[in-house]
């Protein structure tokens, strides 16, 4: 009857956790959070910026095509591409700032993008399409 009574009492007392445990155990979540959070923002520059150097390259083939279709000159502005059919629509930076650069020069062309990772980069400079290595602007110049 003792043992009985013993027993009862353990589990009456034992059904509840104590306020250390609860402490660890938020304390594991909210560390397991912070990583995820931390890698998921890593992810999706890569992504952005991946888009942005498609879309870049996208910008090239256009301007050339724009060139051998149109008496051997470049577009003047993005608008020309969208209104000679080489482009259905001119794409557009995901994260809408600073914006993609079209820059006519004499006789070519320069269009850049800013990218979020300072590593990716082929120009240290938006205006300047010159490849410079560790830059944080992938640009494309004219081919011709």
């Amino acid at each position: 009857m003792k043992l009985i009574k013993n027993l009862e009492f353990k589990i009456k007392n034992s059904s509840g956790y104590t306020l250390f445990e609860l402490l660890v155990s938020i304390s594991i979540i909210a560390v397991l959070v912070a990583v995820a959070t931390v890698s998921y923002g890593g992810t999706q520059k890569k992504a952005r910026d991946a888009r942005r150097i498609e879309d870049m390259n996208s910008i090239q083939k256009a301007a050339e095509m724009y060139y051998s279709q149109h008496g051997y000159v470049y577009p003047a502005n993005e608008a020309e591409f969208v209104s000679s059919g080489v482009l259905q629509i001119y794409p557009e930076d995901p994260k809408f700032v600073p914006g993609y650069s079209y820059i006519p020069t004499a006789g070519g062309y320069c269009a850049c993008a800013q990218l979020d990772n300072v590593t990716g980069g082929n120009s240290n400079n938006r205006g300047n399409c010159a490849p410079a290595s560790g830059g944080i602007y992938y640009c494309v110049k004219n081919q011709q």
